[in-house]
């Protein structure tokens, strides 16, 4: 088991963790926890034994250079770090890491232990998949959930996917059989554009994250990162007459699905939301 640092006792903690690979198109969901650890000052306090759970020849450790301009060699884990973010009250766990290459239900019985021991209440995963929503529309973001009432708290779908899972499908899996309730986000990323970084995806996620915390996040630099993206797809997609009318048919799809949605009430909803949101920042 991975030795945890001494921490004061946490209120209520909320658990967010996304893990690198299968599970984080884009590494959008990686990138959101990234964000988080810097805007909420999170503290790292234990790492998982990467010996136990990943292939060196396919996670490769690092070699890089430290502050003191020495060479550091980095090895690929998962880390689990704690914060207080300003206005939330209760605290936050960030867990950070790569899907595990061997061992899975060892990893996460050995990561709902951590959060056992550090009174976790709600798991948050987040997710990121490939699909074919055209970059120029809002990205779509799904959810799930253990519990029936964050289900009609945050309007989401009961999932009807059937087919191959990562692991964040094993460790909300896990947590029905120890009754820790969960919820799991995910963004759809556009497959034609799928190499990292979306932040344009990464704010999505963040959005519903707000949305279930009730309460606004530091943006930083991502909805300007997210414009440039945008700007820099309508470019690519310009330059490649096939791709500019596989974009225009996706996004003509799109606006059909989306039509009804468009109405002023639903419009005002969401403005109302935004500001209500907002508002507490204020």
């Amino acid at each position: 088991m991975m030795e945890i640092e001494t921490v004061p006792d946490l209120h209520r903690p909320v658990v967010i963790a996304a893990f690198e690979g299968w599970n984080d198109a884009a590494e959008s969901a990686t990138s959101l926890v990234d964000h988080l650890m810097e805007v909420w000052d999170a503290h790292v306090v234990a790492a998982i034994d990467p010996d136990e759970y990943y292939d060196f020849q396919v996670n490769r450790p690092v070699v890089g250079i430290d502050e003191n301009g020495f060479r550091k060699l980095t090895w690929p884990s998962t880390h689990v770090a704690v914060a207080s973010p300003p206005g939330l009250d209760r605290d936050v766990i960030l867990i950070r890491g790569i899907e595990p290459n061997m061992r899975w239900r060892q990893f996460t019985a050995e990561l709902l232990a951590v959060i056992d021991e550090l009174g976790g209440e709600l798991l948050v995963t987040l997710g990121a998949l490939l699909s074919d929503s055209p970059h120029s529309r809002p990205i779509p973001v799904s959810g799930s959930s253990t519990e029936p009432e964050l289900m009609d708290l945050l309007t989401l779908e009961h999932s009807t996917y059937e087919g191959p899972t990562g692991i964040v499908g094993v460790l909300q899996d896990a947590c029905v059989k120890v009754d820790l309730p969960a919820v799991s986000f995910w963004a759809a990323v556009p497959h034609y554009v799928a190499q990292p970084p979306c932040p344009k995806a990464t704010l999505a996620l963040l959005g519903k994250l707000e949305d279930l915390l009730e309460m606004p996040i530091p943006l930083g630099d991502l909805p300007d990162d997210a414009i440039a993206w945008e700007r820099g797809v309508d470019e690519l997609a310009e330059e490649d007459e096939d791709i500019a009318d596989y974009v225009r048919s996706l996004e003509e799809s799109r606006d059909t699905v989306d039509l009804p949605e468009a109405s002023g009430e639903a419009i005002a909803r969401e403005f109302e939301r935004y500001l209500k949101r907002r508002g507490r920042e204020g």
